[in-house]
């Protein structure tokens, strides 16, 4: 479930995961590599939490197609 903070929504790893249609692994690995920055929202039980625009740039990543030679 979203979770909403002074009128900004944030979503968690999981759910972000759900809609970008990416696994745990594939999404950690993406932050590590640098894809998208380290999340800088965190609940107090050190979760990381995502703003839509991060979603949606994890889905642009997500639905990137790459032309092979």
């Amino acid at each position: 479930m979203a979770v909403t903070v002074n009128g900004q929504t944030y979503y968690r790893t999981a759910e972000v995961c759900r809609a970008v249609g990416i696994s745990r692994t594939t999404l950690f690995r993406w932050l590590k590599e640098g894809i998208l920055n380290e999340a800088v929202y965190r609940d107090r039980r050190g979760w990381r939490l995502f703003t839509q625009d991060e979603v949606s740039r994890l889905k642009a990543e997500a639905n990137q197609i790459n032309k092979t030679n």
